[in-house]
């Protein structure tokens, strides 16, 4: 029986971003609970051009192959996780513009995030972020992992060497990905007509 999806998001599309390291160790961490198979999504691969879609994301009347690409590529997951820094006390533009871009496809699928930046550790884009999510029928757990002074945290090949408190974080926010996963299964699958 296979595994349950889990699509880590990295939302920073900027040159020399902070926010690989970042997701690349959440990605190896969330790997090593053995309960999700985890995808690593990089927006800047996936590359959404600003909103270009004439009819409303809920119709899924999508006329532009890249939005067809990603309405797949969000479909066949089962919870997911942002990596999103924080931009003027906000989440950035482009993680905004690839949720805008969909609709149908979050709904009933659990979400977390991983924030980081200066003092604040992206609290603030974390609680802009969460208002978005739910309007699309995703549910944020409460679990979260902050990171204040990612720089302080980065070894000198640039990987990310997390504190207990940020490990023991992401350890949570699995579980709890894992438990909602499985509960929301059902709201995730079509109705068979009688």
């Amino acid at each position: 029986m296979s595994k349950p999806i889990l699509q880590v998001v990295l939302a920073s599309t900027r040159p020399g971003r902070v926010g690989k390291p970042v997701a690349e160790w959440f990605v190896d961490h969330a790997g090593a609970q053995g309960v999700f198979d985890v995808e690593l999504i990089d927006l800047a691969e996936v590359n959404l051009p600003f909103m270009d879609e004439p009819n409303h994301p809920r119709l899924q009347q999508y006329i532009h192959p890249h939005t067809k690409k990603w309405s797949a590529t969000v479909e066949r997951a089962d919870a997911f996780v942002f990596v999103s820094p924080e931009y003027n006390h906000g989440f950035n533009a482009v993680l905004k513009n690839a949720l805008d871009y969909l609709h149908n496809e979050w709904r009933y699928k659990p979400v977390g995030f991983v924030t980081y930046g200066g003092v604040a550790g992206g609290t603030r884009a974390l609680q802009m972020l969460k208002p978005v999510v739910s309007s699309l029928k995703m549910v944020p757990v409460v679990e979260a992992v902050m990171i204040p002074f990612v720089n302080r945290l980065l070894d000198d090949e640039g990987r990310l060497r997390p504190d207990d408190v940020i490990s023991d974080s992401a350890t949570a926010m699995v579980a709890e990905l894992a438990k909602l996963s499985a509960a929301f299964e059902t709201l995730r699958t079509p109705a068979v007509p009688a």
